[in-house]
């Protein structure tokens, strides 16, 4: 149920903010055209966003046939989560990582990378796919994906906003300059603050679950160790939009304003601390 309002929640404020910046650089005309715009984005964040994000992706489908072990993995601790056995992508990027999208259990994903299947060991792939579990029995896979696609749209808002500013009409109907680029600094701002709230606190429950599912908190945690030092090597092609998705972050071996723009997970340590004293108190 709070899952269901913080969608509503996201798609009344995507709404809000197409309707207010097409009123503000098109007075009402531009509004009602930022309202049909606000419509049609928010149909196809709520049925196609999983779409979006394995198209972003360019993740591809893989059949028990493809893929046995695999599979057969995510088939049995899906079983043993509750939930039915989601769709399962491969992502051809050299960097480890995964992330889970759906608008319900019933209509999941579970998406590895190419690199993370490399790296890590059976009981490490169980902790990954486990955690992804916990997204989708949580149902946070549609609020987080539709936050991905909020999050872009507040980013091109910032970019339309910088544009209108540098190229817009000095009439004095035209809105200011000068609050136009406050706006595009602000909005990326926003964007990361939105992805913060949603992502760091969830992924805490997920680990806590992911480690109940997989039957132990061990191959999660080697896993995160193993990721977040792979990534730093290799950072992943996942936009930055949709960082907050992935089990840890893709941009955590980019460097300077991006990375600190974009941090949307807790510290890896952090989560291995809280992930072993499960161990401890078993």
């Amino acid at each position: 149920m709070m899952n269901t309002l913080k969608v509503v929640a996201l798609l009344a404020a995507l709404t809000a903010l197409f309707v207010g910046l097409g009123s503000w650089i098109g007075g009402p005309t531009g509004a009602a055209i930022a309202f049909l715009i606000a419509l049609a984005m928010n149909f196809a964040t709520y049925w196609f966003s999983d779409r979006m994000v394995i198209s972003m992706t360019r993740a591809r489908p893989v059949s028990p046939s493809e893929a046995p072990e695999l599979y057969a993995m995510v088939d049995r601790l899906s079983r043993r989560a509750g939930i039915p056995t989601p769709s399962l992508y491969v992502v051809p990027d050299p960097s480890p990582n995964a992330f889970a999208t759906g608008r319900d259990p019933k209509h999941a994903a579970v998406a590895v990378n190419e690199g993370l299947l490399r790296i890590l060991d059976r009981p490490e792939v169980e902790g990954v796919i486990a955690h992804e579990l916990a997204h989708i029995k949580h149902r946070d896979t549609l609020t987080m994906t539709v936050v991905a696609t909020v999050v872009g749209a507040i980013v091109m808002i910032a970019n339309i906003a910088q544009f209108a500013a540098i190229f817009g009409q000095s009439d004095e109907d035209s809105p200011n300059p000068l609050a136009l680029l406050l706006m595009a600094l602000v909005a990326p701002l926003a964007a990361t603050i939105l992805q913060l709230a949603i992502s760091r606190a969830r992924e805490y429950e997920a680990d806590r679950l992911g480690a109940q599912i997989a039957g132990s908190p061990r191959g999660l945690a080697n896993a995160l160790l193993k990721l977040e030092r792979s990534v730093e090597a290799l950072p992943g092609s996942m936009p930055p939009q949709a960082a907050h998705l992935c089990i840890v972050s893709p941009l955590a071996g980019i460097g300077g304003m991006v990375a600190s723009l974009f941090r949307t997970h807790p510290l890896t340590e952090d989560r291995v601390r809280r992930l072993m004293a499960l161990e401890g108190g078993r």
